[in-house]
Formats: C-alpha cells, structure tokens, sequence
C-alpha cells in the first residue's frame, strides 16, 4: 500500500515519464537521480522507524527495570521499619 507522500512524489515522475519522449537526456537524467533520491529517502526513513521502535523498546524495558527497583526499595524500606520497630519494643 502506498502511503501519500510516496504518491506525491511518483505522481509528477509517472505524469513526466508519459511525456518522457519529448524530454531531453539531461532532464531524464534528473528524474532518474529524482527518483533514485526518493528511493535512499524512503530506506532512510524505514531506519530511522527501526531505531524509534528500538528505542521505544528500550525506554519500555528501562521503565520497567525502574518500576520493579522501586518496588523491591519500597519492600526493602518496609521490612527495615518492621525489624526497627520489633527492636525498639524488646
């Protein structure tokens, strides 16, 4: 399925392309280098989603580390109030 920014940009080369006979090897030159510039854009952008996914995967794991620090500290600081509390009684 293509997304509207791929049509945007293969719209006007598809639209040039049929009057492809009346252009000069200059200007066919520069579609092609157009269309070879929109297709790095495009493996460029499909990176750059793989290292966001990878980082939001990391930051869901870090968070998570976080999460169960807080809750064995919390557990740790409870038991130490217990054994503080049972020695101010004896």
């Amino acid at each position: 399925m293509m997304r509207f920014s791929q049509w945007m940009v293969l719209l006007p080369l598809t639209a040039l392309a049929a009057c492809g006979g009346g252009l000069s090897s200059q200007d066919r030159a520069t579609l092609n280098s157009a269309n070879q510039n929109a297709e790095a854009a495009k493996q460029q952008s499909a990176q750059a989603a793989a290292t966001a996914q990878q980082a939001l995967d990391a930051s869901r794991a870090a968070q998570t580390s976080a999460t169960d620090a807080e809750t064995a500290a919390k557990q740790a600081s409870d038991k130490a109030d217990r054994m503080f509390d049972h020695a101010q009684r004896k």
